[in-house]
């Protein structure tokens, strides 16, 4: 991986890694990848890592199907499903095919750089 695509990614997996909104197995997966840059390792984690994100990037239409479900009322509180729901809604007719909140949007910009990654 050159050093323009590393930095970038390493940059986005720190934003990853702060948002509220990530999954501990995401967490778990980039900060062994982190640790692994430059090792034995680091191919096997990177693959696991995209593996991961890949995994847990919610695509739009879930995210819409959750925030109008009873679970998604009971998680959010029925208010804010709603406003997640209207918004996931405008963005997919804006062409979003992920959720937009600070993990998914820095778990999409490192997709966009997996085949670069491997």
């Amino acid at each position: 991986m050159d050093n323009t695509v590393l930095n970038y990614v390493k940059e986005k997996t720190q934003e990853l890694i702060n948002a509220p909104s990530c999954s501990q197995e995401a967490r778990v997966a980039a900060l062994a990848w982190l640790d692994a840059i430059g090792t034995e390792n680091e191919t096997v984690q990177t693959m696991a890592y995209i593996e991961e994100l890949e995994a847990d990037i919610m695509p739009i239409e879930t995210l819409i199907a959750f925030a109008e479900s009873k679970n998604g009322s009971q998680v959010f509180g029925a208010e804010t499903a709603q406003n997640i729901a209207a918004h996931a809604k405008e963005i997919q007719a804006a062409g979003a095919k992920y959720c937009d909140c600070p993990a998914c949007a820095a778990a999409a910009a490192i997709l966009e750089k997996k085949s670069d990654m491997a």
